[in-house]
């Protein structure tokens, strides 16, 4: 491992510290995050060369292909080096027309951890977030997560999180275990979970943006361009810059299939944002009064 990456990096319980920079695995598969990558050897490639650059929280899931990414993940770097921090999702399965149904029965959610333990050829997961889908209440969460939590007293898991939920199913989470980090859509454009970031910083929770440069449909937006041009960088590395001066929790996962666009993503974290600056994004996605 290198010297820490610029952003510096964060504790999120007594098992887990990871670099604030960190990357999603998601691009490495085909299209739309199913099929087989386009180019096999760039994808171990730049799976090797995030570690190299010192980061060390890498973002997976077995549904990612599916069964594909988290092969890649351990044909690249097992046996894993100290300090190696790996997150990845279950409560989603994926279909042959490149669906996420839900997968929350307590066999699907067993049946996936185990499946990420096999194909990341691991004993216990670092983090696994749960995945909600197509709804925010409160009561839906309870079983799921409280199996993740059985798994977790059976030491399969060290740290529970979860993704794509409502503040409510965040705090249901929490009166069953310890929820270390949130992973929810959020970036410069898409600020509905702004309140929840803030909640998440005064707990100490990371909070962990999916998406945090758009996903399928990158974003566009001319102040973001503005600014970028202003300080010498591209509209991505500025939205990813945002980010980190949006919160201390805040963790970044940006994924990407290409070594040239892993440097960026890093260099991104060099950044300083002036106050000029910061007024003109935070403007963007704003929501409105």
């Amino acid at each position: 491992m290198s010297d820490v990456l610029p952003g510096g990096t964060l504790r999120l319980s007594e098992t887990l510290t990871v670099t604030r920079v960190g990357y999603g695995t998601l691009q490495l598969a085909g299209p739309m995050a199913y099929g087989p990558p386009r180019d096999r050897d760039e994808a171990l490639a730049v799976l090797r060369a995030a570690v190299r650059s010192g980061i060390t929280h890498l973002d997976t899931s077995d549904y990612y292909g599916p069964h594909l990414v988290n092969g890649l993940v351990r044909e690249a770097l097992h046996p894993y080096p100290e300090g190696l921090h790996i997150a990845t999702k279950v409560g989603a399965r994926r279909t042959a027309d490149r669906g996420w149904p839900a997968a929350l029965s307590r066999p699907e959610l067993i049946q996936a951890v185990h499946d990420n333990l096999d194909h990341l050829g691991l004993e216990a997961l670092d983090l696994v977030n749960l995945r909600m889908t197509d709804t925010l209440a409160a009561r839906d969460i309870v079983e799921p997560f409280t199996v993740l939590a059985e798994l977790r007293d059976q030491g399969l898991i060290r740290n529970l999180g979860v993704s794509n939920v409502s503040a409510e199913q965040v705090e249901a989470a929490r009166g069953i275990a310890p929820v270390v980090a949130v992973q929810n859509y959020y970036n410069v454009a898409f600020r509905q979970d702004d309140a929840l970031v803030d909640r998440c910083a005064e707990l100490g929770i990371a909070y962990v943006p999916f998406w945090p440069l758009g996903g399928f449909r990158p974003l566009q937006a001319a102040p973001l361009e503005r600014v970028a041009a202003e300080l010498g960088a591209t509209a991505r590395q500025i939205a990813l810059a945002w980010l980190l001066h949006r919160s201390p929790t805040i963790l970044l996962i940006p994924g990407t299939s290409t070594r040239a666009h892993l440097v960026q993503n890093i260099a991104a974290a060099t950044i300083d944002l002036p106050s000029r600056a910061l007024h003109i994004l935070n403007a963007i996605g704003a929501p409105a009064h």
